[in-house]
């Protein structure tokens, strides 16, 4: 069997093959040739591109590898392939089995806005919207029609590409563009519609099964609601908003419209849950189906027992499913973490690079696409693998969360890990209230949380400076670093007894006097600054955990952030605008003499799936435009001059 993707996917269905007895091929990108999914398959085939359409969205190349290898059937996991009733048809043409629903089934709900009008015919309520003709003109007259806000949407693919959240008329025009773009590079088709945008809801999705033979089950929902920008963060089953009424409701839409498609194999039923009605009951909206394996499946084989990968290749194979729906049994609660390779405090900038430290814990399910050594490129999303905890009750899954996230790290690469740490303390998540608008609204003070409080870096810094404060004269200057920043700390004594001293920095702590309990018991050292006291002690190498009000915060000494970069633009008074990271060039907004304002974009960059805006710092005069469209650029490259 050929597997058609990539990371942790690639890897996980390699895995059940493997524990079937089938031979794995797996096809691979040149960024990819050297990973770990391509060691955990029998074979490989490289295809000769870096970019998803010049590999893994290549039909033709992936065809031709099936063919090359002997491969039977084909996988295509999630994203890419998966749900293009084109390259269906034509694994069917070839005699090759493709995993997943048949092409007329593709065809009917890969377009959302068929999925649409099907969930009318059938009686499933639907967000209001438009699903017809999709030129701009055509969109931009119906969102008058809606009324703001509004949500466009790919038609087709998933996993939030090509979504945006418009608020007002103006800002329509580049959503349409934007969207289009990234719905063509994601999936190769940029068909748009338009949905009215609902706020305060729950993403609730029901799992089916169907075998050729009219065979049709739900496996439970699951809980998608902590998003970020319409990527899911974290994924539950059973959904804590989720009653038995409304269950027998959602799973009986979701059933009746598997039914009527004539699904095949696994596939995902998607929902909004509003806010209860004064009865207490809570409506619910279809929104599309993801004909396809999902990437949160695993919480679902936890309470089930079930491996769908395995499922869905018996149903492939033209097998009857082996149970019917009375026979399945859920047990406990799951909860999946995705691990994505970005940084959260650096505006969710994604964190490309070779891995020289990876970490999992070892006492609970992690599907990974990344070990020590491997590289994580920039050509494709910051998805790195999940982390998922099963217990008898949500209580008890969650329970063990922090500590299995807490053993997770790629370094020197940046993750999202401590993020969910932050969610995990809040009340709302504990509570189960957390809605798809909830992370975006209380992001900044969650990302603020994380940071360690000036008392941490002043006791850090003076728990380091005090051995040495005999022999040294003046102020001692250390560098720390939090895993989020690096800043600059100067410690003073003022007398011979190291009782007072001053803290400066240049990096945001304020000078403080402070008096310094030079106290070690049992490896510990107490630093009073004003009226907290900061418990510090020695970790490995020049690491120090500072205690705050309960709260722990690592503190390494790192070597001084090497000098600015100066650039022929800087010595000529030119600003130069520099790529932030590695990735290429969608567009380009401006030419060489424009004038431009402070804050107009001048290009968007596309790195691992997402557009990033570069702006211009200040108003000036495009000087040089040193990059066009399709350009593929390194971090700290120069993309446009100012004068």
């Amino acid at each position: 069997m050929l597997v058609a993707n990539r990371g942790e996917i690639a890897v996980r269905v390699c895995r059940t093959l493997r524990r079937m007895g089938i031979r794995s091929v797996v096809v691979c990108s040149i960024p990819d040739r050297h990973s770990l999914a391509v060691r955990s398959a029998g074979a490989s085939v490289l295809i000769e591109g870096y970019s998803a359409a010049e590999s893994y969205l290549d039909a033709d190349a992936v065809i031709a590898a099936a063919k090359a290898q002997g491969c039977e059937a084909i996988h295509p996991g999630y994203g890419f392939l998966s749900e293009r009733a084109d390259f269906a048809a034509r694994c069917a043409a070839e005699g090759i089995v493709f995993i997943g629903p048949p092409p007329a089934v593709l065809r009917g709900l890969g377009d959302k806005a068929a999925a649409r009008q099907l969930a009318v015919s059938n009686g499933v309520p639907v967000v209001p919207g438009w699903d017809g003709a999709d030129d701009d003109a055509t969109l931009v007259r119906e969102a008058a029609k809606i009324g703001f806000p509004v949500m466009v949407k790919a038609r087709g693919g998933g996993g939030g590409r090509g979504m945006r959240e418009v608020f007002a008329p103006a800002e329509l025009p580049e959503a349409l563009a934007s969207a289009r773009r990234e719905a063509l590079s994601a999936f190769g088709d940029g068909g748009l519609l338009l949905e009215k945008l609902v706020t305060n809801a729950h993403h609730v999705e029901v799992q089916v099964l169907a075998d050729a033979h009219g065979n049709v089950i739900h496996l439970g929902e699951r809980d998608c609601s902590v998003q970020r920008r319409h990527q899911k963060l974290i994924e539950e089953t059973p959904s804590p908003v989720v009653d038995a009424a409304l269950r027998r409701e959602l799973t009986g839409a979701a059933l009746r419209l598997a039914r009527a498609i004539g699904y095949v194999n696994a596939g995902t039923f998607e929902f909004l849950v509003g806010e209860p009605s004064g009865d207490g009951a809570r409506p619910f909206y279809f929104l599309e189906v993801n004909p396809r394996l999902q990437v949160e499946h695993p919480v679902t084989e936890l309470v089930t027992g079930l491996d769908l990968v395995e499922l869905q290749l018996r149903v492939a194979a033209g097998e009857r499913l082996p149970f019917g729906q009375d026979a399945i049994a859920f047990s406990g609660h799951a909860v999946e973490f995705r691990v994505n390779a970005e940084d959260p405090w650096d505006s969710f900038r994604p964190s490309a690079g070779r891995v020289a430290h990876a970490a999992w814990p070892g006492n609970t399910r992690c599907d990974r696409g990344y070990e020590a050594g491997d590289t994580v490129p920039s050509q494709y999303d910051s998805l790195a693998g999940k982390v998922l905890l099963h217990g008898a009750t949500r209580e008890d899954a969650l329970a063990q969360a922090d500590a299995a996230l807490s053993g997770v790290s790629l370094a020197p690469l940046r993750t999202n890990v401590e993020l969910h740490r932050e969610v995990l303390r809040t009340a709302a998540f504990r509570a189960g209230d957390a809605s798809i608008d909830w992370l975006e609204g209380v992001l900044p003070g969650l990302l603020a949380g994380a940071i360690a409080p000036a008392a941490a870096w002043i006791a850090a810094a003076a728990s380091r400076v005090a051995p040495i404060r005999p022999v040294m004269g003046g102020p001692t200057r250390c560098w720390l670093s939090d895993g989020h920043q690096t800043r600059a700390v100067d410690v003073e004594f003022r007398d011979s007894r190291g009782g007072e001293a001053t803290v400066h920095s240049a990096a945001g702590v304020e000078p403080a006097n402070f008096a310094v309990e030079a106290r070690h018991t049992s490896g510990e050292t107490t630093v009073r600054v004003g009226n907290t006291a900061v418990v510090v002690r020695a970790g490995e190498g020049d690491s120090v955990a500072c205690e705050v009000d309960g709260r722990v915060f690592e503190l390494v000494a790192v070597p001084p952030p090497p000098l600015p970069r100066r650039t022929h633009a800087a010595v000529d008074g030119v600003a130069a605008i520099t790529a932030p990271l590695a990735g290429t060039i969608a567009s380009v907004a401006v030419g060489e003499g424009d004038e431009v304002a402070e804050g107009q974009l001048l290009l968007l960059l596309e790195a691992m799936k997402m557009e990033h805006r570069i702006t211009a710092p200040s108003a000036g005069t495009v000087k040089r435009l040193a990059v066009a469209a399709r350009d593929v650029v390194r971090e700290g490259d120069v993309l446009v001059e100012l004068a």
